[in-house]
């Protein structure tokens, strides 16, 4: 494995707090070129409020493309040097439909990562936002260091992380520091890496606000996009009519302490409904002994695996190492649909045959480093989490262990760190009204984050979706939900019971699926 994938395959883990069920899609095709905002023939401009807007076209690697108008917005990149350099940040607007009344107040959806793009990300979630466009805006503002505001992401091109090597092994913390540092030193060309921190975010997302006469603005984050809502919550609650956290984030925690713990809960609630399925046992065995097994021999005796690469139909040679099983594992856990898979590719790995968790694992990888900002990512976690890092002893052995601590620790020691208010990490108390959402069965936020949060959220409510993972606003009736919630801006007395048909996903006994 070159120093290329370690680095990525370790920021990919690290990538948790992020829309997994994007990348999920795009993993079934080939990379079908840019995703960012294309623009549309020549058209009359359009003006929000100061800023002017363009038609343009929302297009994702599949899957239907949305119209939208596009525009940009300059902020200084330092605040304390307003006349030095400038983030031109990417702006999508959705005009409400002209079949209702319009109201006032958009929604301004935050994407999650840290590292995601607003703008690349929205598209698979429009059929959420469908009936409250009837009434209100949609704003997508690439927060900067993503999309197309002044993106930082690494290009390694030296030609030591070109070479390859047939170890395997995972990325040392000096590996780590060093590929840290080549990432730092690139990027500092074109920014100062203390100044795109999640406080950073939110002074944008005000000046958008001011900027489009907006008084009020609703707010609805997904994962990472949830400590971007609340902390503009926390300084500008005179300005936040309503917020929906989809799968949350505490501002308490330090991003990067529980995700081996939360993964070992998920995986146990996962594999657990193959002993509840008809079949699942006797067919493909516990599917948790199978992985533990598995990473067993695995750190002991990594098998050369010869595969074919899912974009190029190429075959390789590679040995299977823990990393590769690891991560995988992490983040097929975020979406039950892709999870459901496990317990029959652990099965096939009990029988000697690991071509494809090698293939999936590749293909992944690759999908990971081309939608995240890996340079931003830093910004985020250096500034905001480094210093509250904790190795946990009693997650040596599992999955994800601690060499994510270890590794993170490394990295942000030579990153430059920007700055965070004391208060940053402190719940958010306010009486603004919320609706808070969780999965049963999210690997990484966890329905007992979504009950920290609520506590201190006097009109907020939680709703945990059974059998769902990470990322849950477009599950079942929960677009309804969503819009009734910013039409009443009041989360208790929604009538909730729609959520009940919701059902788990059985695991799949063979590759034709799953047994009816």
């Amino acid at each position: 494995m070159s120093r290329k994938s370690r680095f990525l395959l370790a920021l990919a883990i690290l990538a948790g707090v992020l829309g997994f069920r994007a990348w999920q899609h795009q993993a079934q095709q080939k990379k079908a070129g840019p995703h960012a905002p294309v623009a549309a023939e020549p058209a009359p401009e359009r003006k929000l409020g100061r800023i002017a807007f363009h038609p343009c076209t929302l297009t994702p690697p599949i899957g239907a493309s949305v119209e939208a108008q596009c525009g940009t917005f300059a902020v200084a990149e330092n605040p304390a040097l307003p006349n030095g350099r400038r983030i031109a940040l990417n702006i999508a607007w959705l005009p409400s439909d002209d079949s209702g009344d319009h109201l006032p107040d958009p929604v301004f959806m935050i994407a999650g990562g840290p590292g995601q793009s607003s703008t690349d990300s929205f598209a698979p979630f429009m059929p959420a936002f469908g009936e409250l466009r009837k009434h209100r805006d949609i704003v997508l503002v690439d927060q900067r260091g993503t999309g197309k505001s002044n993106p930082l992401q690494c290009k390694f091109d030296e030609e030591g992380d070109k070479a390859k090597d047939d170890d395997g092994a995972e990325a040392s913390p000096e590996a780590m520091g060093a590929a840290t540092i080549r990432c730092r030193d690139q990027l500092s060309k074109k920014a100062d890496l203390r100044f795109y921190t999640t406080t950073d975010g939110i002074r944008d997302l005000d000046a958008v606000r001011q900027a489009i006469g907006a008084p009020k603005i609703n707010l609805m984050g997904v994962s990472y996009g949830t400590r971007v809502a609340q902390q503009y919550a926390m300084r500008y609650p005179e300005h936040t009519r309503t917020i929906v956290l989809d799968s949350v984030a505490p501002n308490a925690i330090y991003l990067g302490n529980d995700f081996a713990r939360n993964l070992e809960t998920a995986l146990d609630l996962q594999f657990g409904r193959c002993a509840k399925t008809p079949g699942c046992t006797k067919t493909l065995g516990n599917p948790r002994e199978r992985l533990d097994t598995l990473m067993a021999k695995l750190r002991d005796d990594a098998p050369l695996v010869h595969y074919r690469d899912a974009n190029t139909g190429q075959m390789h040679e590679e040995h299977l190492r823990p990393a590769h099983v690891a991560g995988l594992t992490r983040m097929y856990a975020y979406a039950p649909l892709a999870s459901s898979i496990l317990p029959l590719l652990l099965h096939e790995a009990s029988e000697g045959r690991y071509e494809q968790l090698m293939s999936l694992s590749k293909m992944l990888g690759g999908t990971l480093a081309d939608n995240m900002m890996y340079g931003m990512q830093l910004s985020v976690v250096c500034s905001e989490d480094a210093a509250g890092l904790r190795v946990d002893a009693a997650m040596s052995s599992s999955i994800l262990g601690n060499s994510l601590v270890d590794l993170m620790q490394a990295q942000c020691a030579v990153w430059p760190k920007g700055a965070v208010p004391r208060d940053f990490h402190a719940p958010l108390a306010t009486k603004v009204p919320a609706l808070v959402l969780a999965g049963e069965l999210d690997p990484v936020t966890p329905p007992a984050y979504a009950a920290q949060v609520v506590k201190s959220l006097p009109n907020g409510r939680m709703l945990v979706l059974r059998g769902q993972g990470h990322n849950v606003i477009g599950v079942g009736c929960m677009p309804k939900l969503f819009a009734q919630f910013l039409d009443t801006a009041d989360a208790k007395t929604l009538d909730a019971k729609c959520l009940d048909s919701l059902a788990y996903t059985p695991p799949f006994t063979t590759f034709n699926g799953w047994e009816p």
